[in-house]
């Protein structure tokens, strides 16, 4: 799981995307931190968790509180983890690091565009 030392980091270091776009990974420990959380999310909605409260328990765990754009990165991987149908949530989070390690960041062909 991710260390108390790399939570704060990602609630400070995530940068705050475009209006209609995912946040952007500025680092391939940003790529890492966004997969850990798609496996945590993945797993809260394949046990049916009501999103407020998946919401509640990531936020406890990633320590995003300060962050606008932790907390907006957050939101988006939740909501791709509740609409997604693949088969695992390993899998979810590996399309999520392999799309953001090669797009330098870009998250968006997984997570989505917001509207």
């Amino acid at each position: 799981m991710l260390s108390r030392i790399v939570a704060p980091v990602l609630a400070i270091a995530l940068l705050a995307g475009g209006a209609f776009a995912a946040p952007r990974a500025k680092s391939a420990l940003e790529c890492g931190v966004a997969a850990d959380m798609a496996v945590v999310a993945h797993s809260l909605a394949r046990e049916e968790v009501q999103r407020p409260k998946a919401g509640a328990i990531m936020a406890r765990i990633y320590d995003v509180a300060a962050s606008d754009r932790g907390q907006a990165l957050m939101k988006d991987i939740l909501e791709a983890a509740y609409s997604h149908r693949g088969p695992s949530s390993q899998q979810f989070a590996e399309d999520l690091l392999a799309t953001c390690l090669k797009g330098g960041g870009n998250m968006d062909p997984v997570l989505g565009q917001r509207l």
